[in-house]
């Protein structure tokens, strides 16, 4: 598929992404990422419940520069995250983390998939640590759930709730990383990050039994 096409066919996902979730009944628990002190941090696997829950929010959030990535920027901009920077883990990542830092002294709220944009799944990479070191930043962990959805084979199971699903979001407590930080802090950080992570979307998806069973 051409760059062109990606673009388009980015364009008609973050639509029909918009129709879908228009449908969702959310729920919320938790105080979410919104000052510019903070970074919103979530798993791969929910990032269509959760980009769509902070739609038109004019958060930033970094894109992998490979061509897959330019199909996820052109939903992201469908859905209201304005230029997203390009890079990641993988190439371009020092370019993307001076990007996110401009967005977030400008006063942008930031967004992070942690464990983008191969995986493995639900491992966090360390740049968020050093992004929210290095910008004096909180992590908020957000963890998400639903009910009925399907899980689509890719690497990361991603998450995809169905019409009318109910959509539940646990916003952990935030997680701050010393701006003196060593390495072995800034990796203690990071496994810090993946338990919270962890919880959050357990507690995500018990709101949506207890709300079953009630």
């Amino acid at each position: 598929m051409s760059g062109r096409r990606r673009v388009l066919a980015g364009r008609v996902v973050a639509r029909l992404l918009r129709l879908l979730g228009a449908s969702w009944r959310l729920r919320t628990e938790g105080v979410a990422p919104s000052a510019t002190r903070s970074l919103g941090a979530t798993w791969h696997g929910g990032l269509l419940p959760v980009a769509y829950r902070f739609r038109d929010c004019g958060i930033a959030v970094a894109v992998s520069r490979s061509r897959d990535g330019d199909f996820a920027a052109a939903v992201l901009e469908g859905l209201g995250y304005p230029d997203p920077p390009r890079g990641s883990s993988s190439q371009g990542g020092a370019v993307a983390l001076r990007a996110l830092l401009n967005r977030q002294h400008a006063g942008d709220t930031i967004g992070i998939v942690t464990d983008g944009p191969r995986g493995p799944a639900r491992v966090s990479k360390p740049g968020i640590i050093g992004l929210a070191r290095l910008g004096s930043a909180s992590i908020v962990p957000i963890g998400v759930a639903a009910r009925p959805a399907l899980r689509i084979g890719s690497w990361d199971r991603l998450l995809l709730p169905l019409p009318f699903a109910a959509v539940a979001f646990h916003f952990g407590a935030p997680i701050t990383v010393a701006r003196d930080s060593d390495a072995e802090s800034v990796e203690r950080a990071r496994q810090a990050l993946d338990r919270a992570l962890g919880e959050s979307t357990k507690r995500a998806s018990d709101s949506l039994a207890r709300r079953r069973m009630a």
